[in-house]
């Protein structure tokens, strides 16, 4: 007799991937980040997009200190992720001692960094959405942008310029990615919040997705 039973669902950390799966690809496939990879733009560009990611991080990490104990975002509040004082180091070799005073946000960055801080001080489950989309995208793909940098551009492997893509508290991204997707596998969430988190995802996926196209804007290609 055939089994009329429902499968079971798949992991949530798969049904995360396949959903945001479209607004990755779309992403991973943006003309700015493709022309920086390829080294296509310049390291002008390569230094603005790392303005952009100070913001962006700035904002997960100053607010992951009041979800370190949170049962749903606290699990993913890891020491060993931390980017902020690595990109401070970055622009400190970009533009001196006093780059604070030489950086600032574009409109699309602080529309992103806007709404990190609302997830994080309103909405855990939305914060774990943009934690994923970051520190996972940047822990694999963005090692193919710290090549490019280091061979074309000129940086000392894994030195100053490159660090925010060196993640040196890890020493296997392989099983460190590994044990991330289980904790996202046991979230605290039910079903209807899982796909509140699944949508959060694809609008984080969105809001990163402007600041590429906004940068493509200041850094165009040479006629």
């Amino acid at each position: 007799m055939r089994s009329t039973a429902s499968p079971a669902p798949a992991p949530f950390s798969t049904q995360l991937r396949t959903a945001s799966r479209p607004q990755h690809d779309a992403t991973s496939g943006d003309s700015f980040l493709a022309d920086l990879i390829g080294a296509r733009l310049g390291v002008t560009a390569f230094r603005g997009y790392t303005e952009q990611l100070w913001f962006v991080y700035d904002a997960l990490e100053e607010e992951a200190g009041r979800l370190a104990r949170d049962p749903v975002a606290g699990p993913f509040v890891r020491p060993e992720l931390t980017r902020a004082p690595e990109l401070a180091r970055d622009l400190a070799h970009f533009h001196g001692p006093s780059w604070r005073s030489r950086v600032a946000p574009l409109p699309e960055t602080v529309a992103y960094t806007d709404r990190i801080r609302h997830c994080a001080r309103h909405w855990p489950g939305g914060y774990v959405a943009h934690h994923y989309t970051r520190y996972l995208g940047d822990l694999s793909g963005g090692q193919v942008l710290r090549a490019t940098a280091e061979k074309e551009w000129g940086f000392a492997p894994k030195g100053d310029g490159v660090r925010f893509y060196v993640f040196e508290g890890i020493a296997n991204p392989a099983a460190f990615k590994r044990e991330y997707r289980a904790l996202l596998d046991a979230v605290r969430a039910d079903d209807l919040e899982r796909q509140r988190i699944i949508d959060e995802c694809r609008r984080a996926f969105a809001l990163n997705d402007a600041v590429f196209r906004a940068l493509s804007e200041r850094f165009p290609l040479s006629a």
